[in-house]
């Protein structure tokens, strides 16, 4: 294969790439997000600097079914976002995540440095209830219930839209061949092409369970501040780098 032929690649391996180029499209995307407080020195441990964190220690357990994923497929996410300021922005870091498909696990880290492990997160409506669940192997890590549409979000739409067009960050980090770092960078990124289709709110619970190699029990549940589900369409477009802690 030719120089040019090997730099045409979307990604590895040669022989059948693990994801095709973007952009990535993600219909009827559906999220249950649970907010709550927390205790802030583990916010303070989990922050890698320059963000810092907000005066209130709060952070959101979100589950995310993509069932319509071009590229990536159909799969479903769960994981921990921490409220944060970059420079004194808001913004929210990615600091945990868990999904069943080895394409979109591939493409997060290799791309924009989601810190995607494999496990099996579900999100389904049981009776009257909005339940997502995480399982790390055969043990249960993570379990959020909520009251299925209770009330439509005020303002719906616009609100939700802002919710999701807030600046995301993940920290990167790719090993070089010495075994030193070849990429550690927090990286940004803003869902675009936005389109919602639906967005409730409604009375919540959160349990999680201590595991070490999912450790979502570290951030533990001192108060729900609430709860909202939502439904959109939304493109992934690619990062930009925002700091680089190779470059003195």
């Amino acid at each position: 294969m030719r120089a040019e032929e090997i730099l045409q690649l979307p990604s590895m391996p040669l022989a059948g790439p693990s994801y095709p180029k973007g952009p990535y499209r993600f219909i009827d995307r559906e999220y249950m997000v649970i907010t709550y407080e927390t205790d802030p020195e583990v916010i303070r441990h989990q922050l890698p600097e320059p963000l810092e964190p907000l005066d209130k220690p709060i952070v959101s357990y979100e589950w995310i079914n993509m069932p319509d994923s071009s590229g990536f497929g159909s799969y479903t996410e769960s994981g921990l976002v921490i409220p944060c300021k970059f420079q004194g922005e808001d913004v929210n870091f990615v600091s945990q995540m868990y999904l069943d498909d080895d394409p979109p696990i591939a493409g997060g880290r290799e791309i924009w440095g989601f810190p995607k492990k494999y496990a099996h997160p579900k999100l389904r409506v049981i009776k009257d209830t909005l339940t997502g669940t995480l399982h790390y192997g055969e043990q249960l890590v993570a379990l959020g219930t909520m009251g299925y549409k209770h009330e439509a979000m005020a303002g719906n739409g616009v609100g939700t839209t802002a919710i999701l067009s807030k600046t995301q960050v993940n920290l990167k980090i790719i090993p070089g061949v010495d075994g030193g770092h070849g990429i550690c960078q927090l990286v940004a990124y803003n869902l675009t092409e936005i389109t919602v289709k639906g967005s409730w709110l409604g009375p919540a619970r959160l349990h999680l369970v201590s595991h070490v190699n999912a450790p979502v029990g570290d951030f533990p549940v001192r108060h729900i501040v609430g709860a909202h589900h939502f439904i959109a369409d939304l493109s992934l477009p690619y990062g930009r780098v925002i700091h680089d802690y190779l470059k003195p």
